[in-house]
């Protein structure tokens, strides 16, 4: 009760008060963040003295219903952007992704199957045998699987969710189809040159795959080191295919890329939630994140701040542990 007459006592001042209740309130609202580091009684007399008022008192239950307000929108927008829309004309019973960890296809249909919470089963496919997509005419990841209908290709599997989950939508508009053919088309190929760039990160990057894949001990020993050797190789292959002359310079600068088009915004389409462009980029990068080249990029770019925000969005997985 206390804290709603102490709002209700601010809106009076800002939109009510006299001169010197909209001076406090003001004051109090600008000065809020570094008066945290001060002592209140100290700060409260300082700008009571500044003002001309004698009662630091009041100017102590203004900043302090100030911080309560700040707070209170500051988690109300992270709220909005943890919320996970899901429409009910699309409830699937059962969702099944058979994927391969560390591919950025997969990610990308993963970010987006957590981001609007929609429970998924996990079968990670062996790339060797790839046994458990057999029974598909498709032999490639990602194949998505709900109740019972087939999806494939990371784009058309988004596509086809976006519009269930939100039937009177209008396809992406010129900047978020941009960006989510530029994820396609530039970002992903910028991945595997960095992440086996050394015979080091090679390893580094076949330890996080084997240990998340579907591999017995013996497979997975065979697949990190001889796997991790073939995709240094790959890698060179991939990188001059693609034009890329440094691997680094390649991610920081499409890092940096990507950051200019949010144009200062949140998120690509402003407002306070992500659009599919940002679940893509995030989705791409997920995988990276905390390997060696993703601690470079974050450390030497400026996507660390949109990154922290789009984990804080999408949230907690939506896959179902068997």
């Amino acid at each position: 009760m206390r804290r709603v007459n102490g709002l209700a006592t601010v809106a009076r001042a800002l939109t009510c008060g006299g001169a010197v209740e909209k001076r406090l309130a003001q004051a109090a609202l600008m000065s809020t963040c570094s008066s945290s580091s001060l002592n209140s009684h100290i700060f409260s007399q300082k700008l009571a003295d500044r003002l001309g008022l004698s009662r630091p008192s009041l100017v102590r239950r203004v900043a302090g219903t100030m911080f309560v307000s700040v707070a209170a929108s500051s988690l109300a927008q992270d709220a909005l952007a943890k919320e996970k829309p899901r429409s009910e004309k699309f409830l699937p019973k059962e969702v099944v992704l058979y994927q391969y960890e560390a591919c950025p296809f997969c990610n990308k249909v993963k970010a987006f199957l957590d981001y609007y919470n929609i429970p998924y089963k996990i079968v990670e496919v062996n790339p060797i045998s790839k046994k458990e997509i057999k029974w598909s005419d498709y032999k490639k990841v990602p194949i998505l699987k709900v109740d019972g209908e087939q999806m494939v290709d990371s784009s058309d599997i988004i596509d086809k969710l976006f519009h269930r989950i939100n039937p009177d939508s209008s396809i992406p508009d010129g900047e978020e189809k941009k960006w989510l053919e530029w994820v396609d088309n530039h970002l992903v190929h910028v991945l595997s040159p960095n992440i086996y760039r050394s015979t080091s990160e090679a390893l580094e990057s076949f330890d996080y795959i084997t240990t998340h894949g579907n591999f017995s001990f013996t497979e997975r020993l065979v697949a990190k080191y001889a796997g991790a050797a073939a995709m240094y190789f790959v890698s060179k292959k991939l990188k001059k295919k693609h034009n890329i002359t440094d691997e680094r310079v390649a991610l920081y600068e499409a890092a940096e890329t990507w950051v200019d088009a949010l144009k200062g915004r949140h998120y690509l389409a402003g407002g306070s939630k992500p659009n599919l462009a940002d679940l893509a980029v995030f989705g791409v990068l997920r995988p990276i994140r905390y390997l060696t080249s993703g601690k470079d990029m974050v450390e030497h770019t400026r996507i660390g701040e949109w990154y922290g925000r789009m984990e804080n969005a999408v949230g907690e997985s939506a896959r179902i542990k068997e």
